[in-house]
């Protein structure tokens, strides 16, 4: 790697593109709701949803039979979402020669940050609907949230870092 590459690499929205990469990386394994079954329900229940499916942290135990751990079909959703946020960083992290490229690329990265929670939108819909469970965010649910206002962050720079591209090649043709 060349020193001037290296310089390239050194700019802030290449720390905050990898700082949504370790996020997005964070998101595809940690919970982001924790559901509970209603109060009137005969057992209290306690589920985790993270992109990776549904786990139940009580067991409750009827008669000695265990009862099987809630289905969910196409929870492939979260899991698409939060590695895709990832893959998409790391790629936006190589654009460094075509910044407007790069610019679209982060637009496309917000948009799927908050189609990460349109996504749980619809789970917690489904989940209620059919299950009556309770939900209630984690701390990791603002992930997203966060992965979206760095993605901004990264945008104002790479714009701004066009600015002067843009200013500096004007100064050099003017002389």
């Amino acid at each position: 790697m060349t020193i001037e590459k290296f310089l390239r690499l050194q700019r802030i929205q290449t720390l905050y593109l990898s700082v949504i990469i370790a996020l997005g990386i964070l998101l595809c394994i940690t919970p982001v709701l924790t559901l509970t079954s209603p109060p009137t329900a005969p057992e209290h229940r306690v589920y985790e949803l993270s992109a990776d499916g549904i786990e139940e942290i009580s067991p409750a135990i009827n008669h000695g039979i265990l009862e099987a751990p809630i289905e969910l079909p196409g929870l492939w959703g979260l899991m698409l979402t939060s590695i895709l946020i990832s893959v998409l960083a790391f790629a936006d992290l190589w654009l460094v020669h075509n910044r407007i490229l790069q610019a679209r690329f982060n637009i496309l990265l917000a948009i799927l940050c908050l189609g990460y929670y349109g996504i749980l939108y619809m789970y917690i819909w489904f989940i209620r609907q059919n299950f009556g469970l309770d939900w209630m965010p984690t701390v990791w649910a603002a992930l997203p949230l966060i992965c979206f206002v760095l993605t901004i962050e990264a945008i104002r720079c790479i714009l701004k870092d066009e600015m002067r591209v843009r200013a500096s090649h004007r100064l050099r043709v003017k002389k």
